[in-house]
């Protein structure tokens, strides 16, 4: 039937996460746990976990991330001074999409890894919603005000109705 929408594929969504978003801990993790609402593709450098100090420092995550089904770990080498700490990910979703975020938490005791400068080839900072690749709004617009004029032109027409 025309004008009935087809069941829009959502995106994954974090659920949970270890260390939890704004928690305090005394000792730097030495694993991220991000939990999503439904399964994550695997595979060699598809996604992305980074941890970065409240001035931007890099701490290094020891290999690549692991996936199982809906649960992406990631091993986090030691970090430095107290004080406010980012994780950033981004994932490819089920679906194909990728899907980025960030979570923070407090290390209150500090730890005696050393921070280093954020690799070229990836931003400290996880990518804003924009940079997704979800589909633009503007070919929705476009094909309403196709379908509205159509509708306008054929009724003005007499419904196709011969006189």
């Amino acid at each position: 039937m025309l004008g009935m929408a087809a069941p829009a594929a959502a995106h994954n969504v974090l659920v949970s996460s270890d260390p939890k978003e704004k928690s305090s801990l005394d000792a730097g993790p030495t694993t991220v746990t991000l939990t999503f609402d439904q399964p994550v593709q695997g595979g060699e450098g598809i996604n992305t976990v980074s941890v970065t100090d409240g001035s931007g420092g890099h701490y290094e995550v020891a290999g690549a991330p692991t996936v199982s089904s809906n649960v992406v770990t990631a091993q986090v080498n030691a970090l430095g001074a107290a004080g406010e700490y980012t994780v950033g990910y981004r994932i490819l979703s089920a679906d194909g999409h990728p899907v980025s975020g960030s979570l923070t938490f407090t290390l209150t005791k500090a730890g005696t890894g050393t921070a280093t400068k954020a690799p070229e080839n990836q931003s400290a900072a996880p990518l804003t919603p924009a940079d997704e690749g979800g589909m633009p709004i503007w070919p929705w617009i476009a094909g309403a005000v196709v379908l509205l004029g159509g509708g306008v032109w054929f009724a003005l027409r007499g419904g196709g109705a011969q006189k």
